[in-house]
């Protein structure tokens, strides 16, 4: 029987110069800083799944939802079966009351530079600074 990945979601916020990011409590990526994000549950659409991830993890409430970029996340058993596709998504910032929940053990709201210092999962710090940049760029 072919493996068939798993289908995730994450969100890349990007609120006043900063990312919202999770410590990862478990497996994949336990103890490193990723987007909050996660499962996509049966019959649940991505950007259902994202806001309700971020909710789960974050206490966020997210306003604009827009898909970014699917990557392909490899099982952590050394071997090369893709485990997950994740879709990462950029989305605003509505409010909330910000607390780890869920499997994130510790939540902070970070700039890039404070991001480069930590440990990351796969590709979180390309993904920040190329958002980041646009950002700038487009004068917001």
């Amino acid at each position: 029987m072919k493996h068939r990945p798993l289908s995730a979601v994450s969100a890349a916020i990007f609120h006043d110069g900063r990312f919202l990011l999770v410590r990862r409590g478990r497996a994949p990526a336990k103890g490193l800083y990723a987007f909050p994000g996660g499962r996509v549950e049966e019959s649940e659409s991505l950007e259902d799944a994202v806001r309700r991830e971020v909710m789960e993890e974050t206490g966020a409430t997210l306003a604009t939802v827009d898909h970014l970029v699917d990557l392909d996340i490899v099982a952590e058993d050394d071997t090369d079966r893709v485990e997950f596709v994740l879709s990462v998504h950029i989305a605003g910032f509505a409010g909330g009351d910000i607390a780890p929940g869920d499997d994130a053990d510790a939540v902070a709201w970070l700039t890039v530079d404070e991001m480069a210092r930590l440990p990351l999962a796969g590709s979180v710090l390309e993904i920040a600074r190329q958002i980041a940049e646009e950002q700038a760029s487009c004068g917001s």
